[in-house]
């Protein structure tokens, strides 16, 4: 993916591609601090020390997978509250890069992850941010999206073995990396100039939204937990949960567990 071309202006013109990192989160963070420009592009073949939410470990064979990391510096148009906008811009990107490169329909399991039809996953994404104030210094969005991983081949008690799945895995044959690659930076890029111009991804964020009008428990980062039926995600991305009395509320943190209807 070394002669990458991508009909963009912004993002991914810039791109740094060593074979291994640790993270390329920690790297391109280290980077938007030292005043890296938005839409700096940070892609590897194997992390060693790849993470998800609550620091969980996110690993694949080298090649295996597009493991990258994107900078954004949206100013004062994007609030720290609306932060997770960003989140839903790339995952819709991915979804929908996927899809037009492979066929494969990925749903969005809240608040982060690109699921197969199946509700095996496909994509994780982690968004990370710093404060100027009360301003947004940077964004850096990370993700993670198995392409050729063999599961069979994971030792059955990793949970992955049971709960993940690749796009080779779906389509029956290995598939190439770079024509996803490049179509989702192109969607990115136009769905934050749109997002420029006042058009938040909240319609198309739902309708992709796994477990729609479903039963579903939430875990806190507390521990505790929280049961309703998913009604959709409001504008920010947090998750819209009704309740038993006909009630919503809004859900800004957790997992989501998939329950069956009573």
């Amino acid at each position: 993916m070394n002669n990458l071309t991508i009909q963009t202006k912004i993002f991914g013109q810039q791109i740094i591609y060593p074979p291994q990192i640790g993270s390329t989160n920690v790297e391109l963070k280290r980077l938007a601090q030292e005043g890296a420009a938005e839409g700096l592009l940070y892609l590897t073949d194997e992390q060693t020390a790849g993470k998800g939410r609550l620091n969980r470990s996110w690993q694949a064979p080298p090649g295996s997978s597009l493991l990258m990391s994107l900078l954004f510096r949206p100013g004062r148009w994007v609030k720290p509250h609306e932060v997770q906008r960003l989140t839903m811009l790339c995952a819709l990107a991915l979804a929908e890069a996927v899809e037009h490169c492979t066929g494969i329909t990925a749903r969005l399991k809240w608040p982060n992850d690109l699921l197969s039809t199946e509700g095996k996953k496909l994509a994780g994404v982690l968004t990370e941010f710093e404060l100027n104030g009360e301003e947004l210094s940077w964004v850096v969005v990370g993700m993670g999206l198995n392409v050729n991983v063999d599961f069979s081949q994971v030792e059955s008690h990793d949970p992955l073995s049971q709960t993940a799945t690749s796009l080779s895995t779906l389509v029956g044959h290995a598939v190439e990396r770079e024509p996803i690659l490049r179509n989702f930076l192109e969607r990115v890029e136009q769905r934050y100039l749109a997002l420029q111009h006042g058009h938040v991804p909240q319609t198309e964020w739902a309708a992709r939204l796994a477990g729609m009008g479903q039963p579903v428990t939430i875990t806190h980062l507390d521990g505790s937990h929280q049961t309703g039926v998913v009604a959709g995600v409001n504008e920010n991305g947090a998750l819209l949960l009704q309740q038993n009395d006909g009630s919503t509320v809004t859900v800004w943190a957790g997992d989501v567990t998939l329950r069956r209807s009573e």
